[in-house]
């Protein structure tokens, strides 16, 4: 057997271990995708009057600010869903299961790709639910092309990659599965400072590069060039480069602590 097939088994193996393990406890996943469905409620049925008038909407056209927040709204799934990668991570790093992974005879490399692609699926079904929620309250992607909801759906993935390798990184460097989650927080609270609830030029003109030069800001209007027709722009190769940035700080990071922590 090769080393690859070998590679492949042990990391479908380390893939169902974690998959069954948020099965029989669904409750951290659905604390982690209440916080983007309170945010798109509260916005759209508290603020969504006031802030439609933000991008030209007018004060009463709340079904203009849902097409404009449900893009921004997804890759904030994301970003709270990646948390439970680095908690689940360090809790099987502080418990010694990792430890005890070391001493057997799988590829080393399965126990960390494992958590990987388990929370990129997470991930996926976690956008899936919101987005039907957003589907619920109005949002409509009538213009989108088969081929545009293909890029979309592939740019959801890479982010999710990208989130998840950076969130794994986080979990292996934390002491406890508490640090973990303290640690991620940004990756919930970035999208918080980007275009997602407001366009970045109605923003105070000094606050307005920390909006344009981060991760979240381009992702989510090339998402919302994708879906609704407007204007893309450079953001798609800017969040593409983010996306192979990001995921190559992480994987190199989670490699490094793996072959290193003696935890």
């Amino acid at each position: 057997m090769s080393a690859l097939t070998l590679a492949v088994r042990d990391s479908t193996t380390m893939l169902r271990r974690n998959l069954l393990h948020a099965w029989r406890y669904p409750s951290g996943t659905l604390n982690l995708l209440l916080t983007p469905i309170m945010m798109l409620l509260l916005f759209v049925y508290i603020f969504g009057d006031v802030m439609s008038a933000g991008i030209g909407g007018g004060g009463a056209d709340r079904s203009l600010y849902v097409s404009y927040i449900v893009p921004g709204i997804l890759l904030m799934t994301i970003g709270s869903t990646v948390i439970g990668a680095a908690v689940h991570i360090s809790m099987d790093m502080s418990e010694g299961l990792i430890a005890r992974f070391r001493t057997m005879a799988i590829h080393r490399s399965a126990v960390v790709v494992g958590h990987v692609v388990g929370s990129v699926l997470q991930c996926v079904m976690s956008v899936v639910l919101v987005g039907a929620v957003g589907v619920a309250i109005g949002f409509r992607s009538t213009d989108a092309t088969v081929l545009e909801w293909l890029a979309a759906f592939g740019l959801v993935t890479l982010f999710a990659l990208a989130l998840t390798w950076i969130a794994v990184g986080m979990g292996m460097a934390s002491p406890n599965p508490e640090a973990a989650g303290n640690a991620a927080m940004p990756l919930i609270l970035l999208p918080l400072v980007s275009s997602a609830f407001i366009p970045a030029g109605t923003m105070p003109g000094w606050f307005q590069p920390i909006a344009e030069y981060q991760p979240f800001t381009p992702a989510i209007e090339t998402l919302r060039g994708l879906l609704l027709g407007t204007e893309i722009g450079h953001n798609g190769w800017i969040t593409i480069a983010w996306c192979v940035g990001l995921t190559v700080l992480g994987h190199r990071w989670s490699t490094a602590r793996f072959n290193r922590d003696p935890k």
